[in-house]
């Protein structure tokens, strides 16, 4: 007889996300971009400490550990026997539902029902979930869709109990009270590749003194849900989702602008013919498509498009049906492409089979006629890790631990002229980053590239807390000063300013002058840059050569007689994946996941994942040393990316 499928509230919030998904998840014959290691999953997500810290506020709690369903429900009915009694991981079921809580607190007939989220909140009660008309802010309504669908199975299991939900969030003005506590929750990785949490014997009463997470009543919330009215209840979607789920039986696709994130397809680079597709067979199911459809760019392309599920529900999928007056390119307000110009482009050169790029060379010669000599290209690499390094600091607060700076001289000299990395445990490398940051750029008036908002928003952010911070720091002046030099004020400064070196966002400058059908509508740095490595002649010729980090070539830091342009038939290589790994025993899907940069913010997957480990994981200086070797280079290759582009369009124009 099999087993049960039940339908979990993993499964519950993929099937929110699209009921479609609940067909494919858990088969290991379809693509999945989902980490498979769950250990580097850990790491990436950067809350897989949240847990662990929340039972630390619960000392007298009993964990459940059983994994069997039936041994985990037994274990938990037994304790809830008990007039007070707080649980871990305790097992409920309703019918074709059930769930694992994260933390149950009962006291005679009432239940305190606890969900830990590694999200971070700076308001006290329910009120800052919901929109000034009422609804649920769409900030949080996965969270609190979550718990609503926990609450109903448990109140379904217990009738009898008074159930409260609560979801528990790090608390963004709590100031941390000790130094070190996020080195106390270690990671430790399983012979199997699971996961857990090591907690250090160090850990005291004044670690916990200043509460790192906020829990807060949900309750009305949770009515919200259950009462939603979008042409079906809360109980019936759930119920359609559990039966199906049993029988596995797929619900029918609807197909969304959603679907460009779906998991369920190949990751791009990974070669597998085994694997199937689950967005295909979807497209296929609702569009009666053929294979050769899948061949033709689609809606779900369209860079920056808030039409997508109108022009999806109207039947126009393919860029091939769309006219210009669904679009309606207008000019903007300064020179270049506007948005609706720049989407109209994409579309018009999709359908005359134009793979030329497109470049504004008026305006980007009259753009590049403004820059001065030698140029500065940077690169930031930052974690936001929820537990803080240091007393008084705050949930997630920024951590710069690592640039890279690359220069252009007047005569088109290239130089990695300088880079900092400090990955050390516990270390919070804020100030000192600035420092070294300063003195790479303040020798001359040159101007300074970023690739978009990630490095003015991080420089704000150790702007506000070395005007915050109350320890003796004796060029605290001279580092904001800098900062106020380089950078601009962002909308949630206390104070102002507009810095007359302030960095030029290069994104934005392809985003007006430049585009290239081969990003697929992208300006991700990752997409642009082996875009522009095909089409130019310039680029292709110079970096073919083994000059980068050659005597009497291209100074490096971290390269030696390195070739940056290898071909696969006439295709120029994506250069990142010319990189070693960060992690030896990482698969290639993985590694493939990690590099990804599917939205033009750029995420840092792959560096984050390893700062990740470096802090949070017992290794050897030889493992160190190689994942910081890796960093370096990794950190590298994005400034040089950066110079690439300028080049490129130097040559062109």
């Amino acid at each position: 007889m099999s087993r049960p499928r039940y339908l979990t509230k993993s499964k519950f919030k993929l099937a929110m996300e699209c009921p479609s998904k609940l067909f494919y998840v858990d088969k290991p014959e379809y693509a999945n971009r989902k980490l498979e290691d769950t250990f580097l999953s850990a790491l990436a997500d950067g809350g897989f400490q949240v847990g662990e810290l929340a039972r630390c506020y619960f000392p007298d709690g009993v964990r459940v550990y059983a994994k069997d369903v039936e041994e985990a429900i037994n274990e938990t009915n037994e304790l809830l026997e008990r007039e007070n009694v707080i649980i871990f991981e305790a097992a409920f079921r309703h019918e074709l539902f059930f769930i694992r809580a994260d933390v149950v607190v009962k006291s005679g007939d009432k239940l305190e029902l606890i969900e830990v989220k590694a999200k971070s909140c700076d308001f006290a009660d329910e009120s800052g979930f919901q929109n000034k008309d009422g609804t649920i802010s769409s900030k949080f309504k996965q969270y609190v869709e979550d718990i609503a669908f926990q609450k109903y199975v448990v109140c379904r299991a217990f009738p009898q109990l008074n159930v409260s939900a609560f979801l528990m969030l790090a608390d963004k003005t709590a100031l941390c009270s000790t130094d070190g506590l996020n080195q106390k929750f270690r990671l430790v990785k399983g012979a199997a590749g699971g996961k857990s949490v090591a907690v250090s014997p160090d850990l005291c009463g004044d670690d916990l003194a200043v509460p790192m997470l906020r829990k807060i009543n949900v309750d009305e919330s949770c009515e919200k849900v259950y009462n939603a009215d979008d042409g079906r209840t809360f109980e019936r979607s759930i119920a359609m989702f559990a039966d199906h789920h049993a029988r596995d039986e797929m619900i029918a696709a609807q197909p969304t602008a959603a679907c460009k994130k779906c998991e369920f397809r190949p990751v791009e680079g990974e070669i597998d013919s085994t694997l199937r597709d689950g967005f295909r067979e979807c497209w296929t199911q609702a569009f009666g498509w053929a294979d050769a459809d899948f061949e033709e760019p689609t809606v779900l392309d369209i860079w920056n498009s808030r039409k997508k599920d109108k022009f999806i529900k109207d039947g126009k999928i393919k860029l091939s049906a769309l006219t210009v007056e669904d679009l309606a390119p207008k000019p903007g307000d300064k020179p270049g492409l506007s948005v609706s110009q720049r989407q109209w482009l994409q579309v018009e050169k999709a359908q005359n089979r134009d793979d030329s790029p497109w470049t504004d060379s008026e305006n980007l010669r009259r753009e590049m006629a403004g820059w001065k000599f030698p140029l500065h290209f940077i690169d930031f690499e930052t974690s936001m890790p929820v537990i803080p390094f240091k007393k008084g600091r705050r949930p997630y607060e920024g951590i710069a631990f690592q640039f890279s700076h690359h220069t252009v001289d007047e005569n088109g000299t290239v130089a990695h002229r300088g880079e900092y990395l400090n990955a050390v445990p516990g270390t919070f490398p804020n100030y000192d980053f600035v420092r070294m940051l300063k003195l790479q750029l303040e020798t001359d008036e040159g101007t300074i590239f970023r690739y978009h908002n990630h490095e003015n928003s991080y420089l704000n952010t150790v702007h506000r807390q070395l005007r915050a911070d109350p320890g003796e720091i004796s060029d605290r002046g001279e580092l904001c000063d800098f900062i106020e030099t380089i950078s601009r004020s962002t909308k949630d400064s206390e104070v102002e300013w507009e810095g007359r070196r302030s960095m030029i966002d290069l994104c934005e400058i392809v985003k007006l002058y430049y585009y290239n059908p081969a990003t697929n509508g992208s300006n991700s740095i990752k997409h642009v840059l082996p875009a522009i490595l095909n089409s130019s002649e310039f680029l292709k010729e110079k970096y073919s050569q083994p000059i980068y980090g050659a005597p009497g070539g291209i100074v490096s830091s971290n390269f030696e007689n390195h070739r940056w342009v290898e071909f696969d038939g006439e295709k120029v290589r994506d250069p990142y994946k010319l990189l070693p790994k960060l992690f030896d025993d990482e698969s290639d899907h993985d590694y493939e996941i990690l590099i990804a940069d599917i939205d033009e913010v750029r995420d840092g997957g792959a560096a984050l994942t390893a700062y990740g480990k470096l802090q949070f994981q017992e290794m050897s200086e030889y493992e160190r040393g190689a994942i910081e070797s890796a960093l370096l280079k990794y950190c590298e290759l994005d400034t040089l990316a950066m110079v690439m582009i300028y080049e490129a369009w130097r040559a062109t124009i």
